[in-house]
């Protein structure tokens, strides 16, 4: 049995105490005076009101990044949704537009066929006589896939401003099976295209051709009578239409659509 010191026990009491579990260097002698103080700050913490309050918090902020993920998903559903739906519709959309406004050099519907309905068309069909004769040629082309012939009956036509004119094409199918065909046209120079209106044409619509049989094309058209006030027009003795037939084929949802060149 040893001894100590009464100098020997304060010098211990002064000592440092390390705690375990929190690691801090805590004297001894505060321990002595406050026996519960680690034991109480621990409850605090883990008290069931602070366990409580952390929960609800946690599920708050659950909540909120829950809504914002589901308007983010909602965002991008509308603008895939929205991709989709515009390349669909641009391609009817682009030609309706052209044929309005002779875009592209795409020839505009007649005002005399089915145009505005408030306009006499006898008043624009009036042929402009001290005008010069307009000539018009033809050109026909057919897609690498479509075993056709598929050329002009006539190769120009004159004609004056504001004066009908009536063309004929000629299609063959030189293949040994029935094939369904669509043609696409277009003006020459491109800046003639709003003045240059068909009344009766078969671009755009589908021709059915049996093995072997062959077809004439009527295309019946008239130049505006303001291509001769335009002077953007000054100049221009020569126009052309252009023809190229395309196989068409039905698609899964039944739409008749142009097979590419190869």
């Amino acid at each position: 049995m040893s001894f100590r010191s009464p100098l020997q026990q304060s010098l211990r009491a002064a000592e440092p105490w390390v705690c375990r579990t929190c690691a801090r260097a805590t004297p001894r002698s505060f321990l002595s005076q406050n026996p519960f103080t680690i034991t109480a700050r621990r409850c605090l913490n883990t008290s069931q009101e602070a366990r409580q309050g952390t929960t609800l918090s946690m599920d708050q902020m659950q909540a909120r990044y829950k809504q914002k993920n589901r308007t983010t998903m909602n965002y991008v559903c509308s603008i895939i949704l929205g991709t989709v739906a515009l390349s669909y519709g641009s391609v009817p959309m682009y030609k309706m537009i052209c044929q309005t406004t002779g875009w592209g050099g795409q020839p505009i519907k007649s005002a005399a066929h089915g145009g505005d309905s408030s306009l006499d068309p006898s008043e624009r069909l009036k042929p402009v006589e001290s005008h010069p004769r307009i000539r018009i040629t033809f050109n026909g082309a057919v897609s690498d896939v479509l075993p056709w012939k598929f050329v002009p009956q006539q190769r120009e036509v004159r004609v004056l401003p504001g004066e009908t004119a009536l063309a004929f094409y000629t299609a063959t199918n030189k293949s040994d099976e029935d094939i369904i065909g669509v043609a696409t046209y277009s003006v020459t120079p491109g800046q003639v295209a709003p003045y240059f209106s068909k009344i009766q044409c078969f671009c755009f619509e589908e021709q059915r051709l049996n093995a072997g049989e062959t077809v004439d094309m009527p295309v019946f058209f008239y130049i505006d009578p303001e291509f001769v006030t335009d002077v953007n027009m000054k100049g221009i003795q020569t126009v052309t239409l252009n023809y190229t037939f395309f196989k068409a084929k039905y698609d899964k949802d039944g739409h008749l659509t142009p097979v590419p060149m190869a």
